[in-house]
């Protein structure tokens, strides 16, 4: 007999409503099926104690399954009414902002004593910071067009043009956004049922998922929290763009939002994958500018629609200063020494610490080459000095640079979310600093890592979390390490 077939509880693709019990790290919402043959734990995302939802079995072995959230059938008793369309990227809109942090802080200590080995993790915690905004915090949105939309009374697809976002666990259908979210612009998403009327009305059609035909198929927003500005990038296929006037609607985006919009680009994406800039696709500038500039602890930086930037400025700003009062607890060591910025990125905290050290000279390394251009640019722009990016893989950059080994004082690590890849960590680990200051989007992989800084003789000093993404599971950890 199959191996998937002999469980006695569920079996994979089976749809099954459960109530959930507990909350594990990053969400994960735990439910039990008990019956004659014992107990079984059930793990659904996005999901809250006392909850009762409608869940599909995607992997399953002996001891529990890992579902995806279809429905919340019943609230948990914790939840409240909030003035904001409910969509998938805010799971835990309805429960209070002091719930969301209980559970993100019991269930990251957790996760460093489980797979960090960390058994004084209570200890070692130094701060909670909260993001200064709970509501429309975000600076960028992708909103999807889709041909097919989901009928919420009836329950089930119908044909449709739509602008928003995918339905949970229906990679076929959209949902219309037809008000403000509670994450984004207010403004632009109260306006956004305007700009699907405007588009729908061309004619042309909606992208097919299944099909992978139509003309529309993104609306890419990003702000500026500095100028208040919105940049603009419509992402259609080639097929009958001649049918549609990329002026006129630039026009129309001025129309509804005047002297807000900083410009508006046009992305040509004819690839059937699922995603808004093709690898082999053309982005054009129709009007205005192709950058918004957004500042930062004082520093001024450029962003255009394909860099990367903190998706929550004002929380970010206080992430970052988490990291300097680390990196600067011992500021004479700092100071005319050599601090390396190890997957940097655009290297705003490279150029923070620059700003605020003596004669401190930065370097900074990332694979990703555009990132080190930006770099390069704002350093310029914010008139920093004592700065040096390269762009290149991090455990090749240090196998080719010996000569930092024992010279370093200070190390900022700020990986992926698949966190340090175990021969860099090795390199980063015999370059014998005396300090490490490492930033994580996914604890979960910071964990594993403490865990080898632990028996490289590091010990974890403190712990911060920064709660960048309100009403998500999201949670950002700032952990400082010394020999």
């Amino acid at each position: 007999m199959p191996r998937r077939e002999r469980n006695k509880f569920v079996k994979r693709g089976q749809i099954i409503e459960i109530l959930i019990e507990d909350y594990a790290f990053g969400g994960k919402g735990i439910g039990r099926i008990r019956n004659e043959y014992g107990e079984f734990v059930v793990f659904v995302p996005n999901t809250l104690p006392e909850q009762l939802v409608k869940a599909q079995v995607k992997k399953s072995s002996k001891k529990y399954a890992e579902c995806k959230l279809l429905e919340v059938l019943k609230a948990s008793k914790d939840e409240i009414e909030v003035p904001y369309q409910d969509i998938p990227g805010a799971p835990y809109i309805q429960l209070p902002i002091e719930k969301q942090h209980n559970f993100k802080k019991q269930s990251t200590l957790d996760l460093f004593k489980r797979i960090g080995k960390v058994a004084d993790i209570e200890d070692k915690f130094d701060e909670f910071v909260k993001s200064p905004h709970t509501f429309n915090y975000r600076n960028k949105m992708e909103y999807g067009f889709s041909a097919i939309g989901y009928d919420r009374v009836q329950k089930t697809d119908v044909d449709e043009f739509t602008l928003g976002f995918k339905r949970r666990g229906l990679w076929w259908c959209g949902e219309n956004l037809n008000r403000d979210s509670g994450l984004f612009d207010k403004e632009l998403e109260n306006h956004l049922k305007d700009i699907r009327h405007y588009c729908e009305s061309s004619g042309l059609a909606a992208w097919h998922g299944p099909r992978k035909e139509g003309f529309f198929r993104y609306f890419v927003v990003r702000k500026s929290y500095k100028t208040d500005k919105l940049l603009f990038n419509l992402v259609t296929t080639s097929y009958d763009l001649s049918k549609f006037d990329l002026d006129k609607f630039a026009n129309y985006l001025v129309e509804l939002f005047g002297n807000r919009v900083a410009g508006l680009l046009h992305t040509i994406n004819d690839e059937v994958g699922d995603r808004t800039i093709a690898t082999t696709g053309s982005i054009n500038l129709v009007y205005g500018e192709d950058k918004i500039v957004e500042k930062l602890l004082g520093l001024n930086f450029e962003i255009s629609m394909k860099s990367f930037f903190q998706t929550n400025p004002k929380c970010a700003e206080k992430l970052y200063s988490k990291v300097i009062d680390y990196a600067l607890e011992n500021k004479e060591a700092i100071d005319n020494s050599v601090v390396l910025d190890l997957f940097c990125g655009t290297g705003t905290i490279g150029q923070i610490i620059a700003s605020k050290a003596n004669n401190t000279q930065i370097v900074g390394v990332d694979i990703v080459a555009s990132a080190i251009e930006d770099a390069k640019k704002n350093a310029k722009r914010n008139n920093i000095s004592g700065l040096k990016f390269h762009a290149a893989d991090v455990g090749k950059f240090l196998s080719e640079h010996p000569d930092y080994t024992n010279k370093i004082i200070t190390i900022i690590l700020d990986p992926a979310r698949a966190g340090i890849a175990p021969k860099t960590l090795k390199k980063i680990i015999n370059l014998n600093a005396e300090r490490l200051v490492y930033v994580s989007c996914n604890p979960a992989t910071q964990a594993r890592d403490t865990e080898q800084l632990m028996l490289a003789g590091y010990h974890l000093k403190k712990i911060s979390l920064v709660d960048q993404f309100p009403h998500t599971a999201h949670i950002e950890t700032v952990v400082l390490f010394e020999k």
